[in-house]
């Protein structure tokens, strides 16, 4: 295996590899008609773009404004990886996010058009990536009480991803989206996704919302959901999201408003210290391995997408800690049972090598988060971040882990 030098004018200098770099994360922007193109009538009223006296368009879902993104059209956004410095915590003047990030950008088409993003890919030197929405993750923790309007929305969404993108070429694997819900509207929305070439499906880090309330995902009534993604070989994600966490800090401070504001966790650093991201992401395997997910159905795998990797020392700190005092609460090992059906993706700045000796380098993989604002502005300069782990390790991580869960073989 060799690597050489790719150089692009004003980004400075990444590795080029004899081999296919697969990325687990990539993004498109959604445009109204993602979700309002196959939307049932019925549904009109409880999703709609609004223009107020100000004249910003905000997001109303079931009669109430949302404020999670400033402008849900994304007309205008941020410059892919324009929040990277102060993600690497090289701000020593103490600037503002917003300072950090300069200008915003007008979309282009290979944010949120197949054949555009297949040549941006290129042009980055990404082979194949897992493609997953933005806009969807305000959906479920506003209307998660009514499952109906949810899978409508995500089969809205998934329709469309299927005619602007596809999910058969073997380069682009866009992520279906589904709510648990309902468990047996779930089960239809997983063999509509399977039928379409789908084989990769996004499930929230939370508790599955639903009309009565929260329930764990590990309850039996998922179990045929989870057995039929076992069975098509599917690989399940769990992107960071609003998993509903930002209550915990609003908790603390007396806020009383009842929304995730993602860009405003960056103005307080109190906020930044409780990873809500990984907390959710610990949760929700926590939640599966303990309630025996795992056990009922051990061909399935989960990849956690977007949450980083600091939390996962911890988690199998607590399971190990339960199952030495509860070890009959266990039908097997919950940290062994974590290596065996999760993969991770750290943030760049986090340590890839503490990761692949916490769990193993077949269950580590590379995203770049691409064109999101917290990206890695050149991808490929991943590989400064890797420079500790062998060449073979690295091909691991950048190829190999993310190819062999998008094939099915884990």
């Amino acid at each position: 295996m060799t690597t050489d030098t790719l150089e692009r004018p004003g980004e400075g200098r990444t590795q080029k590899p004899d081999y296919q770099i697969w990325d687990i994360d990539h993004h498109y922007y959604e445009p109204p008609e993602a979700f309002l193109r196959h939307l049932p009538k019925k549904f009109e009223h409880d999703f709609m773009y609004i223009t107020l006296p100000n004249g910003h368009t905000k997001l109303a879902l079931d009669g109430k404004i949302s404020y999670m993104y400033p402008n849900p059209l994304f007309s205008v956004i941020s410059a892919p990886g324009s929040h990277e410095e102060f993600m690497r915590h090289n701000n020593p003047d103490g600037l503002s996010l917003k300072e950090m990030a300069g200008e915003p950008m007008r979309i282009i088409p290979a944010m949120r058009n197949g054949a555009a993003h297949l040549e941006k890919m290129d042009e980055l030197g990404i082979h194949a990536a897992m493609i997953f929405p933005t806009l969807a993750a305000v959906i479920e923790e506003r209307v998660g009480h009514r499952p109906d309007l949810v899978g409508a929305l995500y089969h809205s969404l998934n329709l469309w991803v299927a005619e602007e993108y596809g999910f058969g070429n073997g380069r682009q694997f866009p992520v279906g989206a589904v709510t648990l819900g309902d468990p047996d509207a779930a089960v239809a929305e997983l063999e509509f996704l399977i039928k379409a070439g789908c084989n990769a499906v996004q499930i929230r880090p939370a508790p599955v919302p639903g009309t009565n309330g929260t329930r764990s995902p590990g309850a039996p009534e998922f179990d045929p959901f989870w057995a039929r993604a076992a069975e098509a070989r599917v690989l399940i994600t769990n992107h960071a999201g609003d998993s509903g966490y930002d209550r915990f800090y609003r908790w603390w401070i007396g806020d009383k408003r009842d929304e995730f504001l993602p860009f405003e966790r960056f103005a307080d650093p109190t906020q930044l210290c409780l990873d809500m991201l990984g907390r959710a992401a610990a949760d929700m395997i926590t939640f599966m391995v303990g309630h025996g997910v795992f056990d009922r159905h051990p061909s399935l795998h989960v990849a956690c997408v977007e949450s980083g990797s600091s939390w996962v020392k911890p988690m199998l700190d607590r399971l190990a800690d339960a199952y030495g005092r509860m070890p009959k609460g266990f039908r097997k090992d919950p940290v062994e049972a974590v290596r065996r059906h999760v993969t991770v993706m750290p943030f760049y700045e986090d340590s890839a090598r503490d990761l692949v000796d916490l769990i193993g380098v077949d269950r580590v993989a590379f995203g770049s988060d691409w064109p999101h604002a917290e990206a890695i502005r050149v991808p490929l300069n991943y590989y400064n971040d890797i420079a500790n782990l062998t060449p073979q390790e690295q091909k691991m991580v950048m190829c190999d882990n993310t190819r062999n869960l998008l094939h099915g073989h884990w």
